[in-house]
């Protein structure tokens, strides 16, 4: 019986064995002759049909049609900013993903504090600041399409009121307000403007709210850095204009828009994709503009200016020269002399701020109302 026993035993024990080498076996075979990466994606919300998130879910698109089989793609969608955003970015690691994108100002530290977990992993920040040796960052200078918006803003107004709907009173979209106010104020110098902070990147209810408040205070124009197209539909509602963001939204308002800046995310993307696969991914500034950290503008395609509309030829022609002197660097956004909404001068003629000053704005400049809740 114990003999009998003994040979089961062994039996057992090298049908096992076999199994676990087959199953090693085949799994090795498959990652060395697989030329595909694994991608990860982290949305703020779903995406949609409009706005930020749904701008990412088209360039995540241009990815895959890129790509085809060479990618694997996973996706998380409605990811707070916060705690949650740790555990989700933790779980695209633990799946594997070989690069991850999070897509979202808040995820700044949630990102940090995975990749020091997984240091061969690499991840992408986008809009943030911080960075590591696994981390690198990600931007569109969205404040070139709100210098055009500031243009054609002061050509159309006939109240010279402007409503801004801002999220957050981050630096980001600080600097917003005073590329709009820089390019108000080089066409139409009567012309101010006023801020409501929603302090949310998306909520209609709250979008629509300050739309109606800033048009009872006389606004004919309204520009947004929030998310939904319901700033637009009020517009529309209420005979204003303003402008779209992230994604064209003149679905949603055809009378309304004037023109929406829209964030192109896919060739970054792919980017640095591709440079992971050739083994080139960096978080150092380079000669290459794809080259590790990113912020890229109108001359790099990452920001798009969708059609003119709403508005006569002649102003249409001197946003479109806005753009060319933007794209060309003829025209630099914030040279001096530049002055705050107090009085207090910033730089001097023959000055301009570097990108660093722009990240350190906490203030506003001359044409803009009021003051930046603290």
């Amino acid at each position: 019986m114990k003999k009998i026993l003994l040979t089961l035993s062994v039996v057992v024990i090298g049908v096992a064995a076999y199994l676990f080498y087959q199953d090693k076996s085949k799994t090795s075979i498959v990652d060395m002759d697989s030329n595909q990466t694994k991608v990860g994606f982290v949305y703020l919300t779903t995406p949609g049909d409009h706005g930020w998130t749904y701008a990412h879910e088209l360039g995540k698109k241009m990815v895959e049609k890129h790509f085809g089989e060479n990618v694997k793609i996973s996706v998380v969608e409605n990811v707070p900013e916060g705690p949650d955003a740790t555990r989700v970015i933790r779980e695209l690691a633990k799946q594997g993903n070989e690069i991850i994108f999070t897509t979202s100002f808040g995820y700044m530290d949630p990102t940090l504090k995975v990749a020091k977990e997984f240091p061969d992993i690499k991840f992408e920040h986008i809009t943030g600041y911080k960075r590591s040796a696994n981390v690198a960052t990600g931007n569109i200078r969205f404040y070139e399409g709100r210098y055009i918006q500031g243009v054609v803003a002061g050509l159309m107004t006939k109240t010279n009121k402007i409503g801004y709907i801002g999220a957050y009173p981050i630096a980001e979209v600080i600097m917003g307000i005073n590329a709009f106010a820089q390019g108000l104020k080089s066409v139409n110098k009567d012309a101010s403007i006023s801020v409501i902070w929603a302090n949310t990147w998306y909520d209609p209810v709250k979008e629509a709210d300050a739309a109606k408040v800033h048009i009872a205070e006389g606004a004919d124009i309204l520009a947004q850095h929030t998310d939904s197209p319901a700033m637009l539909q009020i517009a529309e509602k209420k005979g204003a204009l303003g402008f779209g963001q992230s994604t064209d939204m003149s679905a949603f308002a055809p009378k309304a828009q004037l023109f929406a800046s829209i964030n192109n995310w896919g060739p970054y993307f792919i980017k640095k994709i591709e440079a992971l696969r050739n083994s080139k991914w960096n978080t150092g500034d380079g000669p290459d503009h794809w080259a590790g950290n990113v912020w890229g503008g109108l001359d790099t395609d990452m920001l798009l200016i969708s059609e003119f509309q709403n508005m006569p030829s002649d102003v249409a022609d001197k946003a479109e020269k806005a753009v060319q002197d933007i794209k060309s660097g003829n025209l630099n956004i914030f040279a001096g002399p530049l002055v705050d909404n107090t009085g207090n001068e910033i730089i001097p003629a023959g000055k301009t701020l570097d990108d660093g000053a722009l990240w350190g704005m906490n203030y506003y400049l001359q044409g803009v109302e009021g003051k930046i809740p603290g």
